[in-house]
């Protein structure tokens, strides 16, 4: 499979769903919670959430903006050595492939996070 070209921006959204047997869960969100909190205190990691569609327990998304181009993401990022040790714990774990999409954030004018969005 031939990779989508990667947009020419300086910023941008990724968006990624992964789907996990249900009873796989809690194992992957402890391979996971390491590399979270690694991915979190990267400089130009603007923005990590993750979510869990409660209809289908394994399917699980999450969000990460960052303040780099995405060529420089995958140059520069994805290849950091905490990866590896991730990639080896939870693609085992997958019941059918990731998908991700590379965004363009709109800006400021449509952005909002009030204060109850962290209780």
């Amino acid at each position: 499979m031939v990779a989508p070209a990667l947009p020419q921006i300086d910023r941008f959204s990724l968006h990624l769903t992964v789907y996990v047997a249900p009873e796989d869960v809690d194992k992957f969100l402890k391979a996971m919670k390491p590399v979270f909190d690694l991915v979190s205190a990267e400089d130009e990691c603007t923005f990590f959430e993750l979510y869990q569609d409660p209809a289908s327990p394994g399917t699980l998304s999450w969000v990460e903006n960052w303040s780099m181009s995405p060529e420089l993401f995958m140059a520069n990022q994805v290849t950091k050595e905490y990866y590896k040790e991730y990639f080896a714990k939870t693609e085992p774990l997958f019941v059918k492939p990731r998908e991700f999409k590379i965004l363009k954030r709109v800006g400021n004018s449509f952005l909002t996070v009030k204060d109850s969005n962290f209780k």
